[in-house]
């Protein structure tokens, strides 16, 4: 995390009786670039003043984060200070998640990412939910989908409208509580300005009292290689706690422009249909019974606490392993589905799983850990076909993100989605992946440049910010921990898919499942709540900040400058590379 201090012209020399050595005519922070004092030399405090030189110098360059140019840094492990245990629920009584609006007013709204900074997508829901052995579900058609948006708030001169829709949470079981929800609406502007802030209403004109107040957004930036969004939030596995609204909070206070989430929304199916939640939720069920409860108001509840953000700061969501929702037919992933509107039809893939999408110059591919990502499949070709697209002349940047990482070193879903790395990392090496963030670990961890388990100053720096507050309880032990490297997973995930998991058979871990220290592709790792922050300079330069709960605005837990070296990396992007860390 530090620097050194350099003075541009050579040290003055042994000072002699009757006179004072001549000081340089100006010191240089190397990192900074900035000249910070120029003094006669014939000055009598010369030597207190180099002192205070130096000492001002020492401060200031080891508070310059550190950068992927100097290398790979040592592993880094911050013990966790407290048990921090379960994270506690909001209540259902709490006013942040009570229903506000009356009659057909809009609620839970939210606005999203097209996949080009001239469109946005904004979405609400109207109407209440029903919970019962027997629902029945609103029609779809009683309320319009409408927008109306301008450039100022008195001036909404322009008009969309949309689709609306119903899903339901439905079990085939006595006692069992269903559920259906409002109705949610998902309404595309098209032909916005980018980097240009709109004012929008939505709801339906035609109905008293069923429009909401006057939201408003920034679009993206225009994209090319000289254009990018101020700041980045990134936050996975949020869920709706006390330690949730620190994190929403303090991220709120940090001024994003853009929201991405890496799945485990809600934790909806922690509760059982009569909203208890279950420490033990496998306890809570026979091992015979074939479909899980989940709890669909929390949905509810969730939408309504982030309204203040999502209907003002742009998200995109990539799905995790919570919103998987198993219900009557085999069906999975419904509230995920219909909550969220996705790039998907703009950006090819036509599927809520897996899209990409540019801001500015900066090239998404949102990838999805619970479809099909074998090499033969949609997601696959896809990929292939959106990556061979991108040109980097005009979005330099190449970010991905989903939801199990490939790089942990925690105990908690050690190499779980191994087949997923095995399908997937050469493509993404072989087209320059510069950073890749993911949740589902408890816990906070930076990787180094790494691919295939190796250090390589062009492989893709892996970050995952599983911590973002919900009822789970933080992940604290690791996997190169003595005695708790965990057993290999005797039968795959269905929704991973096949097992690949096996011993290393080169390297520092060979023979084994686990390292038995932090290994080096491990750059920092801690146990604590939090989001990150990314920032993209220009062409070249990204500063990556991770805010534990407990930080001041504007300080940082772990920061670091991402650099990209394309002179460096491009002729390596079209080799071929092993595929497998054995």
């Amino acid at each position: 995390m530090g620097g050194r201090f350099q003075a541009m012209d050579e040290d003055p020399p042994s000072p002699t009786s009757g006179s004072q050595p001549p000081l340089p005519d100006s010191y240089k922070f190397p990192a900074k670039g900035i000249l910070i004092l120029s003094i006669p030399s014939n000055n009598m405090w010369w030597g207190s003043l180099r002192l205070l030189l130096l000492l001002a110098a020492a401060v200031a360059a080891a508070a310059e984060p550190a950068s992927t140019l100097t290398g790979p840094s040592r592993p880094v492990t911050v013990t966790l200070r407290e048990d921090r245990g379960h994270a506690v629920d909001l209540p259902d009584t709490d006013p942040r998640v009570q229903r506000r609006a009356t009659g057909w007013a809009p609620e839970q709204i939210a606005v999203a990412l097209s996949a080009a900074p001239t469109s946005a997508w904004v979405s609400w829901i109207t109407g209440e939910f029903q919970m019962g052995g027997t629902v029945k579900p609103l029609d779809p058609g009683t309320v319009a989908s409408v927008v109306r948006y301008g450039l100022a708030a008195d001036s909404l001169v322009r008009q969309a409208t949309g689709d609306a829709l119903v899903y339901s949470q439905l079990y085939p079981f006595e006692g069992l509580q269903n559920y259906t929800s409002g109705i949610i609406h998902h309404v595309r502007l098209q032909g916005l300005e980018p980097a240009t802030k709109y004012y929008y209403q939505c709801g339906d004109p035609a109905l008293p009292g069923a429009m909401s107040a006057v939201h408003a957004f920034r679009t993206m930036p225009a994209v090319g290689p000289r254009s990018y969004p101020g700041r980045i939030a990134v936050v996975g596995d949020l869920g709706l706690t006390y330690n949730t609204t620190s994190t929403v909070d303090h991220m709120a206070s940090n001024r994003p422009d853009l929201v991405l989430l890496l799945g485990d929304v809600s934790y909806a199916n922690l509760y059982l249909t009569n909203g208890t939640g279950a420490d033990c939720y496998s306890c809570a069920f026979g091992k015979s019974t074939p479909i899980h409860e989940t709890y669909q108001p929390r949905w509810d509840y969730w939408g309504r606490y982030m309204e203040a953000v999502t209907s003002g700061t742009p998200m995109v969501v990539v799905e995790g392993n919570h919103e998987i929702e198993e219900q009557i037919g085999n069906k999975t992933f419904a509230a995920y589905r219909s909550r969220f509107a996705f790039p998907s039809t703009e950006s090819g893939s036509f599927s809520p799983f897996y899209y990409s999408f540019d801001a500015g110059g900066i090239h998404f591919v949102m990838l999805g850990a619970y479809a099909d990502y074998g090499r033969s499949g949609e997601q696959y070709r896809w990929l292939e076909k959106d990556l061979a697209k991108v040109d980097r002349s005009v979005t330099p940047w190449l970010v991905a993100g989903w939801h199990a990482p490939w790089y942990t070193t925690y105990k908690a879903h050690y190499r779980e989605v191994e087949c997923m790395r095995v399908a997937m990392e050469e493509l993404l090496y072989s087209h320059g992946l510069d950073i890749a963030f993911t949740g589902h670990v408890h816990a906070y961890e930076r990787s180094n440049r790494v691919f295939n388990y190796t250090l390589d100053p062009c492989g893709a720096v892996h970050i995952s910010v599983g911590d973002g507050g919900n009822r789970e309880k933080m992940a604290t032990t690791h996997a190169d921990e003595p005695g708790h490297c965990p057993e290999p997973r005797a039968k795959p995930n269905a929704f991973i898919g096949g097992f690949c998991a096996f011993n290393f058979t080169s390297g520092p871990a060979a023979g084994r499942f686990c390292w038995d220290r932090q290994p080096d592709y491990s750059a920092y790792r801690e146990s604590s709540f939090g989001h990150g922050i990314l920032e993209v300079k220009n062409e070249t330069h990204a500063l990556w900040r991770w805010h534990r709960n407990q930080d001041m605005y504007g300080s940082a837990g772990d920061e670091i400058y991402i650099v990209r070296e394309p002179h460096r990396c491009l002729h390596k992007h079209n080799s071929t590379r092993p595929t497998h860390g054995r």
